[in-house]
This record gives C-alpha cells, structure tokens and sequence, in this order.
C-alpha cells in the first residue's frame, strides 16, 4: 500500500508541480501511395493524385520578458525559487488572462529542480534562461501544459491553453541526499527503471536530536511493504537518488533536503512542515 506521504504528484493547490496530466504527443504520418499515368491507361483508371503527406506543427512556447533579471541563470540541474500566478488562457481578455486558478502569492514561494520533469513541459522550458530578480510571462500551449486529461477536478479543463506569470526569486546549487548505509546487500541491485519493494520510517530532522531523528511521521512497518519504480516520478526525488545502488537485504539511512523532498509545500495536514529536511531508514527487500 503507497503511503500519501511519499507520493509528490498531483499535490492539490500547486498545479504546475504535476507531471501526471502533461499529455506526450504521438504523432504519425501517412505514406503517399501514387499510380502511374501508364497504369492508369492500361487499367483504364483515371491517374490517381499523390496524397499529400500528414504534417504536425510542434506546440510553440511563448515567453515574454516583463522584467529582465541580472542574477543568477535558471539552468538544468540547478534548484530554482519562484513565485507564480496562473490563468487559463483567454485570447479576448486583457493580455490574455483569463480565470486565475493559482497563485504562489500570499502563500509562500515555491521551489523546483530543473531537468527532473517534475513540474509541465511549459515550466521546463519556459524559466530555462530566466535571471534572478527576472519576470517573465508564459504563454503555454496546452499539449506542454495539461493536455487532453486537464487538471484539478475540472479547474483546468481538457485542451486548455495556459498563461502564467514568473518572477524568479532565487537561484542555488542543487543539494544531494547524504547516503549511509547501515547494511549492505548481496542480492540483486536496484536500478533506474527498476521496481522496489521496500520497508521505510520516516522522521523529521531534528540536529538536536538522537540521530537527528526528530518527530516520525510515517513506517511502512505498521502496515505493508511500499513498491515503486525508481525514477518512475512516483516518490519524491529524494528516494530515487538515495535507494539507487542499494542492493537486495541491505539497510539505508537517507538525510534528505528539503529541496529533494517537498519543498515549500506543508505535507499531511502540517504533519511534515514546508522546509523540512528528513530522515529515512530504508530496507530493500525486492528489485523486480
């Protein structure tokens, strides 16, 4: 059974942190079949006109620069602090903003790492490039937005066309999960692409505390082993960098940051407070 706690998708309020409702396109194409005017006559066909190929036109991202930044470069691999506001395009509405259906304003700024694909296509391209202290309008196409499935129970319905406004607060250095392990394995290892199956309890990080272990907030032990797919967007980042390597039998401490678990955001009713750095104990008991 997956605990709320870990999953980090389609968290309600921050629309723009989800991957799960970005559309991927497929596109096809349709081969020309042609007769030839010789075959036609010896049929006694008409001769038959080539059909012209199926041609897609790729989504185009608009962005607009209000304010141009002189800090820092919003770059991959780099942890990104913004604020945000968000409508539903309206093409007959002053520049373009239609309903609002969020904001970071008035609720705290929110933070990203760029390159992960945690957050629409639109995002990731789109504050590619900002500089700190930048502001910047984004006009994004629905198929790098929310595609066809929409968002939010109807909020963001199917097929719209977004437009957010960006300001970037902040630029710093992606941090890393600090990995201790406590017993090694010997069976199989786990991998990217791979399925685990894992025993975990979660604490907050308390420096003052007995192993900084403050406050426990969740243990797959009171109940059933957890499974996921590393780097299958299912668990926080975090867990993907941290049980990477670990093999079958082995037990993991993972001090993960804030950064690589939830951020700015409040988890469980305040049960994890935005900024909160943990502590993980994990087990590996299967890679599939």
């Amino acid at each position: 059974m997956k605990s709320s706690l870990i999953i980090t998708l389609a968290i309600a309020g921050n629309f723009c942190l989800s991957t799960a409702f970005a559309q991927e396109q497929k596109t096809t194409q349709e081969k020309a079949t042609t007769s030839t005017a010789a075959s036609a006559a010896a049929t006694n066909q008409e001769a038959v006109a080539p059909i012209a190929p199926v041609t897609t036109v790729a989504p185009v991202l608009e962005k607009i620069d209000t304010v141009v930044g002189s800090g820092a470069e919003a770059v991959i691999g780099k942890t990104v602090v913004v604020h945000y506001s968000g409508w539903l395009r309206d093409t007959q509405a002053e520049q373009q903003h239609g309903k609002g259906f969020d904001s970071s304003i008035g609720r705290g700024p929110f933070s990203f790492n760029l390159g992960e694909g945690r957050v629409i296509k639109g995002w990731e391209q789109g504050v590619q490039g900002m500089k700190v202290g930048g502001k910047r309008t984004l006009i994004i196409p629905s198929q790098l937005g929310y595609g066809s499935r929409g968002a939010g129970k109807g909020v963001i319905p199917p097929d719209a066309d977004l437009v957010f406004d960006i300001e970037l607060l902040d630029v710093i250095n992606m941090p890393e999960v600090k990995k201790i392990d406590n017993k090694l394995g010997k069976g199989t290892e786990a991998i990217s692409g791979k399925q685990v199956t894992v025993h975990y309890t979660g604490w907050l990080r308390d420096p003052k505390a007995k192993g900084e272990k403050g406050k426990e907030f969740d243990s797959s032990r009171k109940r059933d082993a957890f499974s996921f797919t590393i780097n299958g967007g299912e668990v926080i980042r975090g867990w993907d960098l941290g049980v990477q390597g670990m093999k079958i039998g082995g037990k993991r401490t993972l001090i993960i940051p804030a950064a690589l678990a939830y951020g700015t955001r409040e988890v469980g009713n305040g049960l994890i407070p935005a900024n909160s750095d943990l502590i993980f104990e994990v087990e590996l008991l299967k890679v599939k």
